[in-house]
């Protein structure tokens, strides 16, 4: 079912949006590969994420620090497979919103992609088959950006060529939602599919009927998850 939203742009945030959360198994194999516990692990890999998504620290420095964080110094094998692991436990896409892309596409919404993430992501994310639907993909580690500053939508905005008034934000998480608000952005806080197409097809009728005020922040739960930024 096409979603036509004729003079806006939806911009999609990628982790626990376009993704899967990262999965048991993606998460068990991770410790299972650090040798570590998982406690000392996981609180040094959020720790350290913001340096690594802002463009702060390298990939690399970023694994090393979680490993002296576990008390190990892991030697270039190990942090060459965490890395590739970790990866791996990103790219998994939710079926039901990569639908939900196609039929923006085929209704002509205009779309593009920002993410928190490391500076690697952005070949991922260009190359890979949904990478079609978007204008132009924005990585926090390219930009040394991190959301939700407010610069970084601003400079998104820039380079799109659209006033933020125009531009839709769908991020999981509020902090980034507000962020894109504070700019003239509209948002929705994602948690699930269905009500990311209700307030798209919301937002759709509005622009087809020719109303321009802005839409308020749309959330369906109070629960949002954790995960990438």
């Amino acid at each position: 079912m096409q979603i036509a939203i004729p003079g806006r742009l939806v911009l999609f945030d990628y982790g626990d949006v376009i993704s899967e959360p990262q999965s048991a198994a993606d998460t068990e194999a991770l410790v299972a590969e650090s040798r570590a516990e998982a406690e000392p692990f996981w609180r040094a890999y959020h720790a350290e994420r913001n340096a690594l998504d802002h463009g702060l620290i390298s990939s690399h420095e970023y694994w090393a620090r979680i490993g002296r964080a576990c008390g190990s110094d892991w030697d270039e094998p190990r942090l060459q497979r965490l890395w590739s692991l970790d990866v791996r436990s990103w790219v998994s896409a939710n079926a039901e919103v990569v639908r939900i892309i196609g039929d923006l596409r085929a209704g002509g919404t205009r779309m593009a992609l920002l993410s928190n993430a490391a500076a690697e992501y952005g070949g991922l994310f260009r190359f890979s088959p949904l990478s079609r639907y978007f204008e132009q993909v924005f990585v926090s580690g390219e930009m040394g950006l991190l959301k939700p500053d407010p610069a970084i939508y601003v400079s998104v905005a820039d380079e799109l060529g659209m006033p933020p008034e125009r531009i839709a934000f769908i991020d999981n998480r509020e902090a980034n939602i507000r962020g894109a608000e504070s700019v003239g952005m509209s948002g929705h806080v994602f948690t699930h599919a269905a009500a990311l197409r209700s307030y798209l097809d919301t937002l759709g009728a509005d622009a087809t009927r020719g109303r321009n005020e802005i839409p308020p922040t749309t959330c369906d739960a109070d629960h949002r998850p954790e995960g990438q930024q």
